[in-house]
């Protein structure tokens, strides 16, 4: 069977699988950790909570545009199918190259990495098992994918409730400890000074921190009603994502303080000490560890169908580009990415990959974004079933905080950035070759 006649998939998503993508798609382990760092970058608990709720804000703009994306093209692969029909293969062809071969791999590797650590940490199993561990939770995921969406989905749902879970453990644990001294977690922070401009770079931490909404568009051709589903789904989780951040910052705040939040180095692990000792410390490690095996699911899931989507295009292998009639899941995409993602974990070498695809992530945002106005402008008399509010404002708004991001990186680690570029441009003569090569065979 080619990739041509191959089954197509179904649509088995529901409004709250599709959330729950959305908010597995966004907390990982950033939450549990990032905070340290824009309390560093800040004077004040004020302070630091305004930062999280704007950058909430700043990323519901970019949701708000994926809805529209998404409700256009229903199709799996998202930001690849978007920037192959406004822009040409050549632009797909190096978003897939950067994004669904490196750093969604690379991503995988690196939290289900994460993922041994924290359970290694909960069941006090020595750091030698975290590599292999690691490798065993993504052979589990794309197992469990193999057998469809749906399947998956339902591992999701559970994970994310799980994580929610943790998150409202933290918020209560950080409410008791505050015994209503709102004017202690607000007040400025004197214990250190906050260099100029330190502000705007404790934005960044907080915008990666809510990376990770884009999946769900990855998966749109398995969502029932995308047309409605999908924005609602988007809004529903941002949202949910937004208050769950603020408050769990609110947590930290109300139990370590500024400057305790400010040093430490695992403020959620600090937070359940204060309270429950040792044993609250190893009970969010394993609510860390669902949360972090959770996203490695969305993103597995959500870069096959990208793989699935080129190699039916032609950009990559056929073989990758077909889907089981049985399952109707991609299982060959699935099986690719998973085994790299497992070669990246036993080799380590996924950090420096990510360092480099940080500029390409955000760029491939700014891009995806900005094929809006393109269908804005080539289906102008056609109705669309969603359109983002405030256009062109919100899109513009949002394209130009991710060159701001970009800019920002770029300055912090020129030579990553430098790098992420190279890979981009590596794809170039790659795309060319693969093209000849094609041409050969036909």
């Amino acid at each position: 069977m080619t990739a041509e006649t191959s089954p197509a998939y179904l649509r088995r998503l529901g409004t709250w699988d599709a959330a729950a993508i959305v908010i597995g798609g966004v907390i990982g382990a950033g939450i549990f950790r990032s905070a340290s760092t824009v309390a560093e970058r800040t004077s004040s608990g004020a302070q630091l909570l305004t930062l999280w709720a704007v950058g909430g804000l700043l990323t519901l703009a970019g949701v708000l545009c994926y809805a529209e994306l998404g409700a256009r093209r229903p199709q799996a692969g998202g930001v690849y199918i978007y920037l192959r029909e406004a822009f040409g293969q050549l632009p797909a062809f190096l978003f897939g190259w950067t994004m669904a071969l490196i750093n969604y791999p690379g991503s995988v590797a690196a939290v289900a990495t994460t993922f041994a650590d924290y359970f290694c940490a909960a069941i006090g199993l020595p750091l030698l098992w975290v590599k292999p561990i690691a490798a065993g939770a993504i052979t589990f995921i794309v197992g469990v994918n193999f057998f469809g969406v749906k399947a998956g989905a339902r591992m999701q749902n559970l994970f994310t409730l799980l994580k929610l879970t943790a998150i409202a453990l933290l918020v209560v644990v950080g409410l008791v400890l505050a015994r209503g001294q709102l004017g202690l977690v607000l007040a400025p922070d004197t214990t250190h000074a906050v260099p100029p401009g330190a502000f705007l770079g404790a934005l960044l931490p907080v915008l990666f921190t809510y990376g990770g909404f884009h999946y769900l568009n990855d998966l749109a051709g398995e969502v029932r009603e995308p047309q409605r589903t999908l924005p609602r789904a988007l809004g529903l989780g941002l949202g949910a994502v937004v208050v769950c951040y603020v408050l769990v910052n609110f947590a930290y705040l109300a139990g370590l303080g500024h400057a305790g939040l400010a040093a430490s180095q695992a403020p959620a692990a600090d937070l359940m000490r204060k309270l429950f000792g040792e044993h609250g410390a190893r009970l969010i490690a394993v609510g860390i560890a669902c949360s972090t095996f959770g996203y490695c699911s969305i993103a597995i899931a959500g870069g096959a169908r990208v793989l699935q989507t080129m190699g039916a295009d032609g950009m990559f292998f056929r073989a990758v580009g077909r889907i089981d009639a049985r399952s109707r899941a991609p299982q060959m995409a699935l099986a690719v990415l998973g085994a790299w993602a497992i070669v990246l974990v036993l080799s380590g070498s996924f950090g420096q990959l990510l360092d480099y695809t940080t500029v390409g992530e955000w760029l491939s945002h700014a891009f995806g974004i900005a094929t809006l106005f393109w269908y804005r402008h080539r289906f102008r008399n056609e109705p669309s079933p969603y359109r983002v509010p405030f256009y062109p404002l919100l899109p513009l708004l949002f394209v130009c905080t991710v060159l701001g991001v970009i800019v920002a990186t770029t300055i912090h680690s020129p030579g990553d950035a430098g790098m992420s570029l190279a890979l981009i441009l590596l794809g170039v003569p790659v795309y060319y070759a693969w093209r000849a090569w094609q041409k050969r065979a036909a």
